[in-house]
């Protein structure tokens, strides 16, 4: 949440709500008749780097081997990629390791619940507190689109929750993922995050935190890890997108275009898991919906980013500026780190819909807010999607 973006902090913190992205932790291999990770992923395969992003990087004095050796940790002005055309996100075999992913933390801390108050547009009295339910394991079994994504900033690595969904120009064979824009960008005061990768059921077995210090990255990931090929979040969250006080919220939300870290095996990240949620860009207004899930990995105080939580609340609404969309609230005891979860409504066809990713929250950790997917989430789900629909 705001408050939640605030979660969000360095390598060890827990990302915020808002802009805070969830730790990883281990996962055992699914058994019966549920998908398995892909076996044939060979740790030898490389992937091969596109042209088009070698020379982005050489556009900007970047050089791939020495990127890959390090390079990417240098944050100054001039290396920090802002605009949305610049994106680049080159493939590090196994820098996700076991301990990295265990001990990633949040962007940034929350804000102040005054700090966003709303009292500019219509909003509804914030919600009594609904407490974070647990998701049973397997995590596959009950929650298989969900996931963790993963990425490094300037105080450290970071992480979010997120969403696998549907690619109409690829039926069945999705490589999309939703999350927050706020674990993507920095917003107005930085650029891309770098080293972004999404594991789906994270810690799938849900072991302990314990059990997780002798974890393999199999346990860890069991889907394998997928990097991200192509990002888009909108050009509002880009300009106005901030860590506190709710700047940019109605439009924090973004699309992550996936490949396989090592290699592919010939199934789509759909495939893989199982399953993928289509996203509702006509959710109905707040007084037609019944109830809202929320689903995330909190890790600030007091969960730590191992484990999958939910919570099921009738939204009411939020409204930061009189000039921008009204957001999604529910009532929530989820922290940051479930920024960028999605929320599952029911679409145009009475069907489960990802209608909505957690953006912010009261540093108090009693509600969520998320933004109301319109014609810019739209915008960007559809260039994504185009992009590579003839791949």
């Amino acid at each position: 949440m705001r408050s939640i973006r605030p979660l969000l902090t360095a390598a060890s913190a827990v990302a915020a709500l808002t802009l805070t992205v969830t730790s990883c932790g281990p996962s055992e291999e699914n058994a019966g008749d549920k998908p398995s990770a892909p076996a044939s992923l060979n740790p030898a395969e490389k992937i091969k780097i596109p042209e088009d992003l070698k020379d982005r990087l050489k556009e900007h004095g970047i050089d791939l081997d020495k990127w890959r050796n390090g390079e990417w940790k240098n944050w100054d002005r001039d290396k920090w990629l802002r605009e949305a055309k610049d994106f680049v996100n080159p493939i590090i075999e196994d820098l996700w390791n076991p301990d990295r992913i265990r001990e990633a933390e949040r962007p940034d801390k929350p804000v102040e619940e005054e700090d966003i108050s709303g009292d500019k547009g219509v909003t509804d009295p914030a919600p009594d507190p609904v407490r974070a339910k647990a998701v049973d394991a397997k995590y596959h079994d009950n929650a298989p689109e969900s996931g963790k994504v993963f990425f490094d900033g300037p105080e450290g690595s970071m992480v979010c929750s997120a969403t696998v969904v549907k690619d109409p120009a690829h039926p069945g064979k999705s490589n999309m993922v939703w999350t927050a824009g706020h674990c993507v960008h920095k917003g107005k005061k930085g650029g891309w995050y770098r080293n972004i990768a999404f594991v789906p059921s994270y810690n799938d077995s849900a072991l302990a935190t314990s059990a997780l210090e002798k974890a393999t990255r199999e346990q860890i990931a069991p889907y394998g890890v997928w990097w991200a090929e192509w990002v888009k979040t909108s050009d509002q969250w880009i300009a106005e997108g901030a860590s506190t006080g709710g700047a940019g919220a109605p439009y924090d939300f973004a699309v992550i275009k996936v490949t396989p870290e090592k290699g592919s095996s010939g199934k789509s990240l759909e495939e893989t898991v199982g399953s993928a949620l289509p996203v509702e860009f006509n959710a109905p207004a707040v007084p037609k919906i019944a109830s809202l899930t929320a689903t995330g990995y909190p890790a600030a105080a007091p969960f730590d980013g191992q484990k999958m939580f939910q919570c099921q609340d009738k939204p009411g609404r939020l409204s930061l500026k009189a000039n921008q969309p009204t957001m999604y609230r529910i009532g929530c005891t989820m922290t940051g780190g479930s920024s960028g979860g999605g929320w599952v409504g029911k679409g145009g066809d009475g069907k489960p819909a990802l209608v909505s990713n957690t953006s912010i929250g009261p540093a108090s950790a009693g509600w969520l807010a998320g933004p109301r997917l319109g014609p810019e989430a739209k915008g960007i789900f559809d260039e994504v999607s185009k992009k590579y629909a003839g791949q």
